[in-house]
């Protein structure tokens, strides 16, 4: 990201940090490879969603109501607020503010666990009502598009606190902070990828 010189004199890069990143790719290789691969595969689940709304229109009609929409809006906000707090996070350990850049990776930390936990409700809950991966078409590919991303969610938040405790072990600084940056350009797209399939799965008829 190329920062601009009022932003720079605002205070809101360091300026050291905006000159050494300027037209550089946030990340690392590896990361980017897992997130195109990622990207690949949620792919093919949009795909299968369009394929299979249009020769089962009515399924995709009635499933989005029987879903419980109130628990996908909860998750969307934790979501979003959780790559707020990874973005703060990030924001600080380039000041060099290790304390504050570890706060906000427990805020972000907190986030992953509570939509995890809301998701395993949702799951029980539909399980309540009689909905399963054979209930219809839409369900089928509702369950295979949310549980991929709730594995997602879940590994990824072990990487937080694995990124927490190498933080702690004085892993990263201002200098040196190319792999939180890689955990927080993957959390930012496991987050995009859910505000893609609620709409979706929860909104469109």
């Amino acid at each position: 990201m190329k920062t601009t010189p009022l932003k720079s004199s605002l205070g809101i890069f360091p300026k050291s940090w905006s000159e050494k990143s300027a037209g550089r790719i946030p990340g690392n290789i590896p990361i980017w490879v897992g997130i195109l691969s990622e990207l690949t595969e949620f792919g093919i689940f949009f795909a299968a969603y369009f394929i299979a709304k249009f020769y089962y229109p009515e399924p995709f009609v009635e499933g989005p109501q029987s879903l419980n929409t109130s628990l996908g809006v909860a998750n969307t906000i934790v979501l979003l607020a959780s790559s707020y707090f990874m973005a703060k996070a990030m924001s600080y350990i380039r000041l060099g503010n290790t304390a504050k850049c570890e706060r906000y990776l427990w805020l972000a930390l907190f986030c992953g666990c509570t939509y995890l936990v809301i998701k395993t409700y949702e799951f029980h809950w539909n399980d309540l009502q009689g909905f399963s991966t054979n209930t219809s078409e839409f369900f089928t590919v509702y369950y295979y598009m949310t549980f991929n991303h709730f594995l997602h969610v879940g590994w990824a938040s072990c990487a937080i606190l694995w990124v927490i405790l190498r933080l702690r072990a004085g892993a990263y600084s201002a200098e040196n902070n190319v792999g939180l940056e890689a955990l927080a350009v993957y959390w930012h797209m496991i987050d995009l990828m859910w505000i893609l399939i609620f709409p979706l799965l929860y909104v469109l008829r």
